[in-house]
């Protein structure tokens, strides 16, 4: 299966990126082709320009820049996205990439009437995410309401092949973990996409 990972991160060294080191082994040693995109390594610009809002609507028109990364996600089968949650969300980088790339035409069409958008990413079947909050799990579910799991997990479903699998893993309460819960978490997420 063709897989496009998704990573947003900007250390190295952080335990964010021990995660997507571990999701790339676990995908290539099942056999997987895996298509890594690295955001911060990649030089991605996050920011969408005042051109790029003018051409928003125009299908075709607003591919300039990013026709690659537009490329690269249509020829995949499945998608993980491993970044971290930030202020109960995806950090700017990430938040960037969705502007900028699943625009009209890529990820959906709108309807000339209004109504429901069509989707457009139907070639993807599986989505999964990869992420750490500094928040511990209740505060996430019950104060909060998981803002970031319902944008990945129902947003973006909308968008993909009908049915499409969704698997969304956390580890919550990172700022105060211990290298026993980080060392399980791994162990979980490489079992994960070993199966994948």
């Amino acid at each position: 299966m063709r897989v496009h990972v998704i990573y947003a991160h900007p250390q190295d060294t952080s335990y964010n990126a021990a995660l997507h080191r571990c999701v790339l082994e676990s995908l290539r040693k099942a056999g997987h082709e895996v298509d890594d995109c690295d955001l911060y390594a990649e030089g991605f610009q996050p920011a969408l320009t005042a051109a790029e809002r003018d051409a928003y609507h125009t299908e075709g028109g607003n591919l300039a820049g990013i026709e690659s990364y537009v490329a690269r996600l249509q020829a995949a089968e499945a998608l993980v996205i491993c970044a971290p949650t930030w202020w109960y969300g995806m950090p700017a980088m990430l938040k960037g990439y969705f502007d900028r790339v699943w625009v009209p035409g890529v990820a959906f069409s709108l309807l000339p009437h209004g109504g429901a958008i069509k989707p457009g990413l139907t070639n993807i079947h599986k989505l999964a995410v990869v992420t750490t909050t500094g928040s511990p799990w209740w505060f996430m579910r019950f104060y909060m309401g998981n803002p970031g799991k319902r944008v990945l997990m129902r947003g973006l479903r909308r968008l993909l092949a009908p049915r499409a699998e969704m698997t969304y893993l956390v580890h919550y309460g990172i700022d105060t973990s211990t290298p026993e819960s980080r060392a399980k978490f791994l162990q979980k997420v490489a079992a994960r996409f070993a199966a994948f």
